[in-house]
């Protein structure tokens, strides 16, 4: 039960209901709060947090971007991060890492560079009702009318709280439409990637996905390429016409909680076979890799 986590609190740990901000607050008010979601997992030595070291770099990366002063070293938050998971007590879940601006602010610039860090530790299904998709079945998709964010509009390479209303516009249109998640192209027309996730296409049995500049940086999406290297499949990484979605062999979205989740239609078309064996051979090393019984990439887990 959420009541009963313990939550980081800009250098102190207190329960749950003791994080709180101002409803005008300038990360409410203004969306300039910052964040993370980090997935941590249950291995035979304990719970270990997945490519930490990525995350939090990416983190103080959003920071930089947005002229935002960190009050934590990059050891320092992640030691931070794996302290709160040891005093909740999880065996496995999800991280929640925020940078925000908690005083009460009318102006558009918040009214000092160095932020507060707030680290929830939280499992989907138990404490929040929800379960993370991965290896549960498939999902549809729908090309959505809305475009992905134009990086010379905004950081898109930030993951800040206001860029993720693109996100939310294009989730809804696909739901109010009868699907479950949504495919944004980028302002040229190429394809980019989901709301909040990664896209990638298998065709041939060669691994396909956006190249980046209008797409997130996915830790997970880079993680999959790496893998798939190892395992002698084949990549790209470039621009994709909308075409190749009805060209694709598989496809599957990729992201923090979901890992690889399979789409078996898109638009009209639905696939035949899902998830496809490409899809189903990184899906079973993401999950060796994970729980810790892959050596080669031990180095990714960071215990608690």
């Amino acid at each position: 039960m959420l009541k009963e986590r313990v939550v980081y609190l800009d250098g102190t740990y207190a329960p749950w209901d003791e994080a709180k901000i101002h409803m005008m607050s300038h990360s409410v008010g203004r969306g300039s709060a910052i964040f993370e979601v980090i997935g941590f997992h249950e291995t035979a030595a304990g719970p270990a947090v997945f490519r930490l070291d990525e995350y939090v770099a990416r983190f103080r990366n959003s920071a930089a971007l947005l002229d935002m002063e960190p009050p934590l070293s990059a050891a320092d938050l992640q030691e931070a991060i794996l302290e709160t998971i040891r005093r909740n007590g999880l065996k496995q879940g999800i991280i929640k890492t925020m940078g925000l601006y908690p005083e009460i602010a009318f102006k558009i610039l918040p009214p000092r560079k160095r932020f507060q860090v707030a680290i929830f530790v939280f499992d989907l299904g138990g404490d929040i009702g929800e379960q993370a998709q991965a290896g549960q079945g498939s999902v549809t998709a729908c090309v959505s009318r809305w475009r992905r964010l134009d990086p010379q509009t905004v950081p898109i390479e930030a993951k800040v709280a206001a860029n993720y209303i693109n996100g939310i516009v294009a989730r809804t249109e696909a739901r109010n439409l009868g699907f479950d998640y949504a495919i944004l192209l980028d302002t040229q027309g190429g394809l980019a990637e989901g709301g909040t996730e990664s896209l990638f296409l298998v065709r041939e049995g060669r691994l396909l996905t956006s190249s980046l500049g209008t797409i997130l940086n996915g830790i997970t999406r880079k993680t999959l390429l790496d893998v798939a290297e190892t395992m002698g499949i084949g990549t790209f990484a470039g621009r994709l016409d909308p075409q190749a979605l009805n060209e694709a062999d598989e496809l599957f979205f990729s992201g923090t909680t979901t890992k690889l989740l399979p789409i078996r239609q898109v638009g009209d078309r639905v696939l035949q076979e899902v998830p496809g064996p490409v899809t189903k051979r990184l899906s079973e090393r993401m999950e060796a890799i994970t729980s810790g019984r892959d050596p080669q990439f031990r180095h990714w887990l960071f215990p608690a």
